[in-house]
């Protein structure tokens, strides 16, 4: 039976108004623990969608005092993006698939008869088809990204945070010297920063968290369930048989509905 947009989205939709700060909006993602919130007017009608990637797709993260003050006195409005990409509830999900690799975006607003019921992001996605993951179908090797974005323990925030975002990554990989994993930095560990300022003898071993690693010869059931345990949107690729070597890649959630959504995949079949 095919299975729809609708049993697997989150009922409900965040909201923040166009006027919230950018600390504002920091906090409310922060307190639910989500990565994007969507932006209304003021007759209440969802205009934009604002995440964390955005909050720093900036000159925010700067230790100059007057882009600090420049950065306070932008809004929700200012930075969000637009139009808000929608979809159907009663969408199958193969269809969602199709659409999230198109649209390369992490979630959508799903509405019904037009209005917005709920969200569905690729997090979603990977968790209702994991078990669907044959073992002995396709390895992390297989749908992984080859390129990494990488720096080393002593590089100041500032750097990452703009790394990241000229890359399009939403974390950068931690490593020392000889290319050993030390930690990872994600949009959500520079949070605090886009209310509190940036100490400028912050570097990214401050503020870094583990890293969660993964074979390249583990099954993307493997790795899908270690996404969805571990609320992680990318797993570092490493050679279980050379630890110590450098990281082979990267498998992020879109890495995985890239190949489900692939006309030849067992789930589209």
């Amino acid at each position: 039976m095919t299975q729809l947009v609708k049993e697997l989205m989150h009922p409900g939709v965040l909201m923040c108004k166009p006027d919230a700060t950018l600390g504002q909006v920091a906090t409310l993602l922060d307190q639910h623990k989500v990565h994007a919130l969507f932006v209304t007017d003021r007759d209440g009608r969802i205009v934009g969608v604002i995440s964390d990637f955005d909050l720093m797709a900036g000159e925010w993260l700067s230790s100059d005092p007057e882009s600090l003050e420049t950065m306070r006195k932008l809004t929700a409005s200012d930075i969000m993006t637009k139009p808000v990409n929608s979809i159907d509830a009663n969408t199958p999900l193969t269809e969602a698939a199709d659409l999230f690799v198109q649209k390369r975006v992490g979630r959508f607003l799903v509405t019904d008869n037009e209005k917005p019921v709920g969200t569905i992001s690729r997090s979603d996605f990977v968790a209702s088809l994991a078990h669907q993951i044959s073992s002995k179908r396709e390895t992390v090797g297989d749908v992984m990204s080859d390129a990494i974005l990488v720096c080393r323990g002593k590089t100041p925030i500032l750097s990452a945070a703009r790394a990241m975002t000229s890359s399009g990554w939403r974390s950068v990989l931690v490593v020392d010297a000889h290319g050993k994993v030390l930690g990872v930095v994600s949009g959500h560990d520079l949070m605090k920063f886009v209310r509190d300022g940036v100490d400028e003898s912050k570097v990214v071993r401050d503020v870094m968290h583990p890293a969660l690693t993964i074979d390249i010869n583990a099954s993307l059931r493997e790795a899908a369930n270690m996404l969805i345990q571990n609320h992680h949107h990318r797993l570092v690729v490493v050679d279980k048989e050379d630890p110590d070597s450098f990281p082979i890649g990267a498998i992020s959630t879109f890495d995985i509905v890239s190949a489900m959504a692939r006309p030849d995949s067992v789930w589209q079949q």
